[in-house]
């Protein structure tokens, strides 16, 4: 009982805001950090391909993006239904915050993957089951924010969003399997769970520093997005005017 109220405490948008604002500072550091170590093995040590050369070596920027917008956009609907279920101000808003960042990472994953397909397919963009699935998660991620914003009562809003988000989640799979499910162009997983990577050690170990990089990445950017919403929600709050008036956030 006690764990649970402690994980509860954390609901509060004061008490966030306080915990955000002590861990942003830490997963910053981790990123550049682990962007430095994963670009220098993948970029500098890890050896060329034997058929494509030094071109692959975007693969360390362009699969971590990809892995992130699927796995942001599942975590973005989970809070949004839980914000929608039990009328949680914290999870809708972690809802909205995460939007921006998994559309960033899947525009990434698109822009670089066709950096990837010119040289290895011979054009930019082909209509490939994957790519096809991926451009419309973009869409969905563009879809929820502007759905959002366009509404100007919040819970209102938060609503709309969540039964978007909740029915895009469907196109998640479809990404991930695509590969399996189609006769496509793009190249099945490198590294799976089920079976052992296809894949140098050292480009494994590369790939999965980068992506710890971009997890690190969206914690402090979506934490960093979601304490500014916090005050802007709470801006009639008493703790929010104590912290404006230079005073310490205490729990609401």
């Amino acid at each position: 009982m006690t764990s649970r109220l402690r994980l509860y405490t954390f609901a509060a948008p004061s008490r966030f805001y306080s915990l955000a604002g002590w861990l942003v500072p830490m997963f910053w550091v981790l990123a550049i950090g682990l962007s430095a170590v994963g670009l220098y093995i993948g970029l500098l040590v890890a050896p060329s391909d034997a058929t494509q050369g030094d071109s692959y070596r975007i693969i360390f920027i362009h699969v971590p993006a990809a892995w992130m917008s699927m796995l942001l956009y599942l975590v973005m609907a989970f809070w949004a239904a839980i914000g929608w279920a039990f009328n949680a101000r914290m999870a809708s808003i972690m809802a909205r915050a995460i939007a921006p960042t998994g559309a960033m990472f899947t525009f990434l994953a698109l822009w670089t993957g066709a950096l990837w397909g010119k040289p290895t397919w011979g054009t930019w963009w082909v209509w490939d089951a994957r790519l096809t699935s991926e451009l419309i998660l973009l869409f969905l991620y563009l879809g929820y924010i502007a759905l959002v914003e366009a509404i100007d009562d919040p819970r209102r809003a938060d609503q709309a969003g969540a039964l978007l988000a909740l029915v895009g989640a469907i196109n998640v799979p479809v990404i991930y399997f695509s590969v399996s499910w189609w006769n496509t162009l793009h190249q099945g997983a490198s590294v799976s769970v089920t079976s052992s990577p296809k894949m140098a050690s050292i480009m494994l170990t590369a790939m999965l520093i980068m992506s710890l990089a971009c997890w690190a990445y969206a914690f402090a950017v979506v934490f960093t997005r979601a304490r500014a919403m916090v005050l802007e929600r709470e801006r009639h709050t008493a703790w929010v005017a104590e912290l404006a008036n230079g005073g310490k956030v205490v729990a609401a």
